[in-house]
């Protein structure tokens, strides 16, 4: 099994297979014992034992470790936890560029904002009556009006652009 383990700020990979463990390709005999009644583990290194108190920490993949008077915050991430702890933080980063398209046609009711305006994630910009009901277009980011191109009274089509943002 590989994971990838960030102790600190350094990052390791490290690959168990029985009691051979490759630890950034360096390969090295390893074993991990629990002493019965006590929280504390005897961990074999090499030739080294160390004794290590673990406790979970407030994610699944990490753990606080007590070693030696020392305390150390590591994470362990298997392959397929590392992808999907990627995949969901590239989803919640903002895209760019993040200006406001029209979801739907419609007719341009009021624009509340003007070029220049520094606007926050959620904050009302364009009002747009389709289908005889009036929608408010919010900003899906915090950023700067770029420029304004909706005028309030015109037509718009579906994927028009109604204002330019930047970050």
């Amino acid at each position: 099994m590989k994971y990838f383990v960030t102790v600190g700020r350094e990052q390791h990979v490290v690959v168990l297979d029985g009691e051979t463990v490759l630890i950034d390709g360096a390969k090295v005999r390893a074993h991990v014992e629990d002493l019965p009644g006590t929280p504390v583990k005897l961990v074999t290194i090499g030739s080294q034992v160390y004794r290590v108190l673990d406790r979970r920490g407030d994610e699944r993949s990490q753990y606080d470790l007590s070693i030696g008077g020392h305390r150390l915050a590591v994470e362990a991430l298997n392959d397929r936890a590392r992808v999907i702890r990627d995949l969901s933080r590239l989803s919640t980063r903002p895209t760019a560029p993040l200006h406001l398209i029209a979801p739907m046609p419609g007719m341009i009711v009021r624009v509340n904002v003007a070029a220049g305006d520094q606007v926050r994630a959620g904050q009302g910009l364009v009002v747009m009556e389709a289908m005889k009901m009036e929608n408010e277009l919010r900003a899906g980011t915090a950023g700067v009006v770029k420029r304004v191109v909706a005028t309030p009274g015109s037509a718009v089509e579906k994927g028009a652009l109604l204002l330019e943002m930047e970050a």
